[in-house]
């Protein structure tokens, strides 16, 4: 079975089934036939006994018997087996059944020997008590069963020469159909090997039935469109760190290229700032690299313990000078799940980028909300982080948080990240499950972000 293809394993389940079903089902119509025809030879020979014994309680009885056909014969005997009265074929020395085997009180269904009757092939006798209790007779009727075992071998022949070439056929029809339904699947095979043996992106045939083919080959192709995204990001992904690397690189060549050829006239202290300043730009680009690589990996940490968003503002907040940076504490404690290393990275990826565009302050703020359009289903605590620089367009607050994303305004070198930032903050947020939005900062020019964080209650964060 192992080395048949798929079309030749369901052949031979198929043709194996109909085989063992046609076989059991012959047996069981042989034996009900041959069941039939032997209760219509016993009902006939108990008619034909009924009336004999009949004739017999009324002191009746003709000699000979009549009888209806030749394959019949009847005798009635007396107690001590003495025939007498018989039909015309039968013998009048010998009864047909002998007495010991008789029982006077019921009636009886007796095989016996052909040539103790004289009939052709096995005999059937039925016997049936008659006349008085102090002259007890019994009638006895022989049948032939001839025609019973005839008749069952002809059925017989018709089934073991029938049989086979209805299997025959069954299995051309179900060949054909199999490979009718398989054909789709040849189809999406001979479809998957084009698109591995050539590059870019491909297609399965979608067969036009609406089967489970049909529903494979949608599937199928939505994979490998997913599939196919994926390699362009990444391709974009490599490329845009590959950009971004070499520039640091070149920056730090071109610096070491010219303080070798003014040898003795090189500023070593201007060199060494801007080598460092060029490292510590690869050095930040690279652990962000990494960072969003093992984002991409692990899968969400959520609920590794509580944390207090003032508190974490406030800490956070620290790090910069006041102004511009300014914390809004909320009126109570505020506890989110999530790993307080992620968030600290959150908020301060976040400031960074407000201090980096704000022309007079940041404000940083928490409070509770009654929102449930999140992420999930819940309450969830909103953290802004708002400034009062130049905002973002519309068009483009969805397209800051792609991978190496970078306004026009934010390319100059000096301005700093690679357009990492955003992206980074994205992933930590999904994992700490929660959201983050974009939007225009309330009374004044500038923008607001928005992030929504799961709200635990008080005391669970206070445990």
């Amino acid at each position: 079975m192992p080395v048949l293809g798929l079309r030749g394993r369901l052949m031979a389940i198929g043709v194996v089934g109909l085989t063992i079903g046609l076989a059991l089902g012959g047996v069981v119509l042989l034996g009900a036939l041959s069941f039939v025809l032997q209760r219509t030879v016993d009902t006939e020979a108990f008619r034909t006994a009924d009336a004999v014994a009949l004739l017999a309680a009324e002191d009746a009885l003709p000699d000979p018997l009549p009888v209806a056909g030749g394959q019949v014969r009847v005798q009635v005997i007396d107690g001590q087996g003495r025939i007498l009265a018989a039909s015309i074929d039968a013998d009048r020395l010998v009864p047909m059944v002998r007495p010991e085997r008789l029982n006077r009180d019921g009636r009886q269904r007796l095989e016996v020997p052909a040539e103790r009757v004289g009939l052709v092939g096995p005999v059937r006798v039925v016997a049936v008590p008659a006349g008085t209790a102090a002259d007890p007779l019994t009638v006895l009727v022989a049948r032939s069963m001839a025609d019973v075992r005839h008749s069952t071998h002809v059925v017989r022949t018709i089934l073991l020469v029938a049989f086979p070439l209805l299997v025959a056929v069954l299995a051309a029809v179900a060949w054909r159909v199999v490979g009718a339904t398989l054909r789709p699947v040849e189809a999406l095979r001979r479809g998957a090997e084009e698109i591995t043996g050539r590059a870019g992106a491909g297609r399965l045939p979608v067969p036009a039935s609406a089967d489970e083919i049909h529903r494979l080959a949608v599937t199928l192709n939505g994979m490998l469109g997913r599939l196919e995204s994926a390699r362009v990001r990444q391709r974009a992904f490599v490329s845009d760190a590959a950009h971004e690397l070499r520039s640091p690189l070149t920056n730090i060549r071109t610096e070491l290229e010219v303080a070798q050829r003014l040898a003795d006239r090189t500023d070593w202290t201007a060199v060494t700032a801007n080598l460092l300043a060029d490292t510590d730009r690869l050095s930040r680009l690279v652990d962000d690299l990494l960072l969003l690589a093992r984002l991409d990996e692990a899968p969400p940490a959520r609920g590794t313990g509580p944390v207090e968003l003032g508190a974490l503002l406030t800490e956070v907040a620290a790090r910069y000078p006041s102004p511009p940076v300014r914390v809004t504490p909320p009126a109570g404690p505020l506890w989110t799940v999530g790993t307080v290393e992620e968030l600290r990275r959150v908020l301060a990826n976040l400031v960074d980028n407000a201090v980096r565009h704000a022309q007079g302050d940041v404000v940083l703020a928490a409070e509770a909300t009654s929102t449930t359009t999140g992420p999930g289903v819940g309450a969830y605590h909103l953290v802004t982080v708002t400034d009062d620089g130049p905002g973002i367009a519309t068009a483009d607050r969805a397209r800051v948080f792609d991978r190496f994303t970078r306004l026009d305004d934010g390319r100059a070198r000096d301005d700093g990240g690679a357009g990492l930032g955003l992206a980074i903050v994205r992933e930590l947020v999904r994992r700490a499950g929660g959201s983050i939005t974009l939007t225009d900062a309330p009374e004044q020019r500038g923008l607001r972000v928005c992030l929504l964080l799961p709200a635990l209650p008080a005391e669970d964060g206070q445990r």
